[in-house]
């Protein structure tokens, strides 16, 4: 197996407010970030010995305020990005992750962001800048309202997959 660790994670949110209807959370990058007013997904890196879902949830705590008690769901996308980026001047890449939070999950912005937005897929879709921001949003779409399928994403709390049973050592 590959020992290559990502750059960064990724962390998509979405709430079901009703049934048939999804909401993706936007948040808006400050003024004094790099690529202000960007709107995105949480991003964040990881910290020294995190494992890398332990870094999504941490980051979606730390920027959006939301723990356990507003998440009902969390996934790994088996979704992967490669981006180029000037300052190391080298490919950066990030672990998409989503999470689904109750529906009447409110955000406690960091200072990292200055709005937030719950919106439509559509919405979503047209309001976000990079390929790979849609395809993130697609796969949601896609892979995780189904009941057949969302279960073959699910991780527990601590990044294992639940439809993975114990291997016999």
């Amino acid at each position: 197996m590959s020992p290559a660790r990502p750059d960064l994670v990724e962390c998509w949110i979405y709430r079901l407010p009703e049934p048939g209807r999804v909401e993706f959370l936007l948040i808006r990058r400050s003024a004094s970030r790099i690529f202000p007013g960007l709107w995105q997904c949480v991003t964040g890196g990881l910290e020294a010995g995190e494992r890398v879902p332990a870094a999504a949830l941490r980051e979606v705590l730390e920027e959006v305020g939301f723990g356990p008690a507003e998440i009902e769901a969390f996934y790994d996308l088996d979704q992967v990005s490669q981006f180029y980026d000037e300052g190391p001047d080298a490919l950066v890449s990030g672990a998409i992750f989503a999470v689904r939070v109750r529906a009447d999950a409110t955000p406690r912005l960091s200072h990292e962001h200055d709005d937030a937005r719950w919106v439509a897929a559509a919405d979503a879709i047209r309001m976000v800048t990079w390929p790979s921001y849609r395809g993130s949003i697609e796969r949601i779409l896609g892979s995780l309202l189904g009941p057949e399928t969302a279960p073959w994403f699910e991780l527990t709390r601590d990044g294992r997959r639940v439809a993975r049973p114990p291997r016999a050592d």
